[in-house]
């Protein structure tokens, strides 16, 4: 039985280490794309962003609820600890600002194909996005850091 909870563990190790590494990484290459105002380099870092987000954040985004659900269970831990209820809580609110924030980079991308074929530059709603995906990548980074210090020290919060 170790060794099935020690794999399960990593799982979701693994997992949240997916959510975080790629999230950081597609924010820092959006950005740096984005500070060149290049819609040939924006265009295709944008899609790289969309790729990745479809490969690894969307598979990881299923596998952490899975795996936080049983080894919570496995462990001896009620759902309704209110560690694990503030976890899920932020979990969702990280989900409702990265939803948006896949179909803003795919809009992006557009846009910036757009730019490119048509050789002008980047219009004014490539910069509205730029600015609603920033905003929204915050709460997201923020959530998913006050994850991680739930995860780890579990405190009683009521």
């Amino acid at each position: 039985m170790t060794e099935y909870l020690l794999a399960w563990k990593l799982v979701h190790v693994l997992g949240a280490t997916v959510l975080f590494g790629t999230g950081l990484g597609i924010a820092f290459f959006m950005a740096m794309a984005h500070r060149t105002r290049d819609p040939a380099v924006i265009a295709h870092t944008a899609g790289i962003v969309v790729l990745a987000d479809a490969v690894f954040t969307a598979g990881a985004v299923i596998i952490q609820p899975v795996s936080g659900a049983f080894l919570a269970s496995a462990i001896g831990h009620s759902l309704w600890e209110s560690w694990l209820v503030a976890s899920l809580a932020l979990y969702v609110l990280i989900g409702a600002c990265w939803l948006p924030v896949v179909w803003i980079q795919a809009q992006m991308r557009n846009l910036a194909r757009q730019a490119v074929q048509e050789g002008t530059d980047l219009p004014a709603r490539y910069d509205r996005l730029f600015r609603i995906w920033f905003v929204l990548g915050w709460p997201a980074f923020i959530g998913v850091v006050a994850i991680f210090v739930l995860m780890i020290f579990k405190p009683a919060l009521w």
